[in-house]
């Protein structure tokens, strides 16, 4: 009955019946039903079952309706209105609804929302279970122990601890200690943390800033100040520039269709007055082919498998579009203790100063470690403690009274204790500025404590001043007697062994990392140094601008912390400076810290980066949470950011591009020739290309060997270029075949001019070639022959090319007006298809190199005719191309023997990063006493590569050589090249072509002519019986002729016959041996290789 009487009362509590904010703390108890000793885990079960768990609930999304929600977008929109149009508006003419068209966007839009829903809910779900491996933690009283428990298992009448750092995990009452400094501004909006003193409350989501004290819980969960505040609150994930860079993207694409479908009604109608039906089918392809339709599922499905590949390798993604902004970053600012360095320090007791008379060394380490921890203990307080033969030491003989414990205002501890006589103490350690003007010392005497520290600071050790002090009053409110300068102990943080290679990584991909510290600037400066960071640091006081050195009295703050390595002596408000100045010189800033003073700095940062075993304050305000110890991960989760980022932006561009080329190659062909391109077949195209390009999301990329972002400029003038061209390229194919005779004379297929069924099949094929191949060109940087993609992009290229070369040759559907052309047709289309795909490689290298700003640079000193911004880019924080190669994970070192030369778009890195490097290795060479160190150091700043002066001779040498050699043979060939090499060359075309229309042997020895001097005629010495086979001979003067017989499916074997003559064809043959042997060694090398990871 008890017990019932106990669930009533607590179902009391928990409808809010009892107002047990404001009752005195010993009735919260007395309602709650619990003490000062806490709960047993038996009770905290049965509450937990009544009271529920210690969280916000998420609202309960329906599978259903968020499989709905990605067909809700205005690219879906688009694509909805053209399913309204075939099955509303497509009546006329005695024609019946366009079933098909209307059935095919259906699925198209089904198919895509299946893949978005599919891959997001699997990444959803995997980064949902490593995030609840980091549930906040507290530590709560429960069967007499104090223990640490996920937050979640709190209920009303638990006792929890509270401190430094701590994020208060549900509503509470304070009970006896010092008051605590509470930051309430998440909650209430005061900027200034707050005083809470014993009995007052504490709200579930406020942040501890100074202190520490017992508390006993009074509501959870949604019952908190902070649950009835939010909610259900939703944590989906905002997109906030993602979205906005989506939206740019697509209302350019529904512009461009809007502008193409004007034009059409415009003529169609009132000029051409096409018939109804035929019009609406023309108006549905453009809004079919010209919508990029996979474009948010493509993005979003991405960044959802690049943030489960970031967990993967330690960096949990709190914010999605954290990646997008990471693969920007270009400045880092790093906290140095227990980020840099591994924050286990240790003292050298050899090096202990001693201030008080008639103190020994090992009395100054004694009341170091009383004024310690001996339980929960910090790094300083575990090496004091560490530093005595029996750690038991530290409170042996004495009583404990009061502990003040560390806060980063005070920056010292003390306790307050009574010795085995009776008598009063205090001892206290912190930061030697704080204990001299404690202890009120005088200005010699803290001379010589600086000098010491100074010296410290020389050897890279940290200086951790002791106090002491009588308490005659014996209180501990008493403020008591003058304090006594005990000694100065040397502490030594040693780094990470990752810390100097990730910093120098990160150089290399163009990241300037700064040391944000609170330590003394000697102490920075050799942490700097012997991390490889350079040494021009400043004081805090700097930022300020005050106490500036005369060198730099003249920089304005902003060009002063650009310039800098770091700072030292470091506030809370300092990092949160720093980071906003950056942020105003158009920085893309990163911040690592894990301490509750980094929230500030780590919230107003564009990439908050909380590190392992950060608080939970750092982890709630940062938007990446690395799960492993040290920066080395960072490096690895900037390359798996820029290998998302490459593959987003691989495909806005192709999206565009491909936009552009359906919009405007089908709306020429319409108006020029009042062709009726099906819809349907537009649909398969559709389908056929977003289910090749879904793969792109794992395709393997080369990561950006700089900082990158969104440039929208960039992307549109690239789309438009490669699209436009595209589109010629199909408006010409089509005249060729419908105006003449050129494929008919030149490979011999039949004319189609007069079937528009055929007409239609062949139009097909083509732009679905192209189209899906482009996308090899807009996932490189270099030759897109020259990168192999993942094999999943290729067999899924292969697979759909193969379908749409069947569609082409054997599709007979009446519905879709289409009748296959037959295989000669089809060769033709993908020999014309490969033929002007070539030329897109070197179209995207001039958009580059125009858009780069060098093109109008070189135009304006050479005083040429163009004219336009030199610095095209700049404010988008366009990073310049620069060693591709040189960065981990699969990149090469570079070809370049210059690491700090000025070197063209593609070889440079940004200016900020550069002069880092450049300070240290100055640093460095300070530094070495060795010749070799000072050759090599000297060699790096001069521009000269060490591991080129190593190399005497390398496969690349011989590389180098073999194509010196084969450019030499090449030119000679074209000196002497004669204009009878033409006539040779179409003689020797004629004899193979003829020898191939024979079924009979033939003689080994062709016709050539005598006058030649660089005919080169190949011709096996048996023709075989070809049934449908033919040569064809070919010559122009002075670029020579050839000779060629196409492959025969009929013959027992493939036959060639080449005629090669004319020095240019020659330096021709030469050039494409050397492109497949270069194709060849690059493929036949990668084959091994595995796949990348990121």
């Amino acid at each position: 009955m008890g017990s019932t009487d106990k669930a009533i009362s607590l179902e009391e509590i928990k409808n809010e019946t009892v107002d047990l904010e404001r009752i005195p703390v010993e009735e919260v108890f007395e309602q709650l039903k619990c003490s000062k000793e806490g709960l047993s885990s038996e009770e905290g079960a049965q509450r937990l079952e009544i009271f529920g768990p210690n969280k916000l609930e998420e609202k309960k999304e329906s599978k259903f309706l968020k499989f709905l929600g990605f067909m809700w977008n205005p690219l879906s929109w688009v694509m909805e209105a053209a399913a309204i149009m075939a099955i509303a508006l497509a009546n006329g003419d005695g024609k019946p609804p366009d079933w098909q068209d209307f059935v095919g966007i259906l699925c198209l839009l089904v198919i895509n929302s299946t893949i978005s829903f599919i891959e997001e809910n699997n990444a959803g779900n995997a980064a949902a279970a490593l995030m609840a491996g980091l549930a906040p933690k507290t530590k709560v009283l429960r069967d007499g122990k104090w223990s640490e428990e996920d937050a979640a298992i709190l209920v009303p009448g638990d006792i929890i601890s509270i401190k430094l750092g701590d994020i208060v995990p549900a509503d509470a009452r304070l009970l006896e200690g010092d008051p605590l400094k509470i930051d309430q501004s998440a909650l209430t909006g005061e900027s200034l943390p707050v005083t809470k003193h014993p009995g007052d409350e504490v709200f579930s989501g406020s942040t501890c800033k100074q202190g520490e004290i017992e508390a006993v819980v009074i509501a959870t969960g949604v019952h908190t100040f902070f649950g009835k505040a939010a909610h259900l609150v939703d944590s989906t994930n905002q997109v906030g520039h993602f979205q906005k860079v989506l939206t740019a993207i697509g209302n350019f694409c529904i512009c461009s269709i809007a502008i193409g479908m004007v034009i059409e009604i415009i003529v169609m109608y009132p000029i051409q007055h096409r018939k109804y039906r035929n019009g609406i089918d023309n108006l549905l392809v453009l809004l079919i082919g010209g919508i990029p339709i996979a474009m948010p599922t493509v993005l979003s499905v991405t960044m959802a498998i690049g943030s489960h590949r970031l967990s993967q390798q330690g960096a949990i993604t709190k914010r999605m579009t954290a990646i997008e902004e990471m693969a920007g970053m270009d400045v880092l600012c790093s906290d140095k203790t227990g980020t840099l360095t591994l924050n286990k320090l240790s003292v050298d007791k050899n090096l202990i100063e001693v201030f008080a008379k008639g103190v020994e060394k090992d009395h100054v380490i004694l009341l170091a470690a009383r004024s310690s921890r001996t339980e929960n203990q910090d790094a300083i307080d575990a090496a004091m403690v560490g530093m005595l033969a029996d750690p038991k030491e530290a409170r042996a003989g004495i009583r404990e009274v009061h502990f003040l414990p560390f806060n980063p205002v005070d920056k010292r501890t003390a306790l307050t204790y009574i010795d085995s006589d009776g008598n009063w103490h205090r001892a206290s350690k912190g930061a030697p500025e704080q204990i001299l003007d404690l202890c009120l010392c005088k200005e010699d005497f803290k001379k010589k404590a600086f000098a010491i520290i100074d010296k410290y600071a020389e050897r890279g050790l940290r200086s951790l001043a002791v106090a002491r002090q009588e308490v005659p009053a014996k209180t501990k409110e008493s403020s008591g007697g003058p304090w006594q300068f005990v000694g100065l102990l040397p502490l030594f943080d040693p780094p990470r062994h990752d810390s100097a290679e990730t910093i120098r990584q990160a150089l290399n991909l163009g990241v300037n990392v700064k040391m944000i510290t609170g330590d003394q600037l000697a102490i920075a400066k050799e942490t700097g140094r012997r991390l490889g960071m350079g040494t021009n640091m400043y004081p805090s006081a700097s930022l300020l601008g005050q106490h500036k050195d005369a060198s730099i009295a003249a920089l304005p703050i902003e060009e002063l912390i650009e310039k800098a390595d770091g700072f030292a002596g470091v506030f809370p408000e300092h990092k949160y400076e720093i980071v906003k100045k950056l942020q105003e010189r158009k920085h893309i800033c990163g911040m690592t810290g894990d301490g509750v003073n980094d929230a500030p700095a780590l919230k107003k940062a564009d990439i908050g980066i909380a590190v392992a075993d950060a608080t939970d304050a750092a982890r709630s305000a940062s938007d990446i949470v690395l799960t492993e110890p040290g920066l080395s991960v960072i490096i690895s989760a900037v390359l798996t950011s820029r290998a998302i980022f490459q593959r987003m932006k691989n495909y806005t561009i192709y999206a565009v591009s491909i936009t552009i080329r359906i919009v405007f190659g089908f709306m020429f062909i319409a108006l020029i020739w009042k062709f009726d391109f099906s819809p349907f077949m537009v649909l398969i195209i559709a389908i056929l290309n977003d289910g090749t390009i879904m793969t792109i999301s794992k395709d393997r990329v080369k990561p950006s060997p700089l900082p990158d972002s969104w440039k929208l400029k960039e992307i549109f003038a690239t789309g438009i270029v490669l699209g436009g061209y595209l589109a010629l390229m199909t408006v010409i194919f089509f005249w060729l075949i419908k105006e003449t005779d050129f494929f008919s004379d030149s490979f011999g297929v039949r004319s189609i001019r007069e079937k528009p069924e055929e007409l239609m099949a062949a139009l097909y094929l083509q732009v679905s070639i192209v189209s899906q191949a482009l996308i090899f060109v807009t996932r490189s940087r270099g030759f897109s022959f020259m990168e192999r993609p993942g094999m999943l992009l290729m067999s899924a290229f292969m697979i759909a090319q193969l379908v749409a070369t069947l569609l082409a040759v054997y599709a007979k559907w009446g519905f879709a007006k289409i009748h296959g052309v037959g295989w000669g047709w089809a060769g033709v289309i993908w020999i014309y298809s490969i033929v002007f795909y070539f030329p897109l490689d070197f179209m995207k290298f001039a958009i580059r190199y125009i858009l780069s700003g060098k093109a109008w640079l070189n135009l304006l000193e050479n005083k040429t005719a163009f004219t336009t911004k030199k610095d095209y880019g700049k404010e988008e924080r366009e990073a310049q191309w620069a060693h591709a190669q040189r960065t981990l994970h699969g990149l090469q070192a570079p070809e370049s023997s210059s690491i700090f030369h000025d070197k063209n778009s593609y070889r440079e890195l940004s200016e900020i990063a550069e002069q880092a490097k450049r300070r240290a290795e100055v640093a460095r060479l300070r530094e070495l006493h060795t010749l070799k160190g000072h050759v090599e150091s000297v060699v790096k700043l001069k521009g000269l590569d060490i591991d080129t002066i190593q190399q005497h001779y390398t496969v690349k040498d011989e590389n180098k050589l073999a194509k010196l050699a084969m450019v030499t043979l090449a030119a000679g060939v074209l000196t002497l090249g004669s204009v009878h090499d033409a006539s040779a060359a179409k003689s020797g075309g004629r004899v193979g072509g003829q020898a191939f229309r024979s079924s009979t042997p033939r003689s080994s020895s062709p016709r050539i002519n005598n006058n030649s001097r660089t005919n080169i005629y190949i011709n096996p010495p048996v023709a075989p019986p070809l049934v449908g086979g033919y040569g064809y001979g070919y010559g122009v003067p002075f670029f020579g002729g050839w000779g060629w017989s196409p492959f025969s499916f009929f013959a027992p074997g493939p036959g060639v016959a080449i005629g090669i003559g004319g020095g240019f064809q020659l330096f021709a043959f030469f050039v494409f041996l050397g492109a497949v042997a270069a194709v060849a060694r690059r493929f036949t090398r990668s084959i091994d290789e595995e796949e990348d990871d990121y």
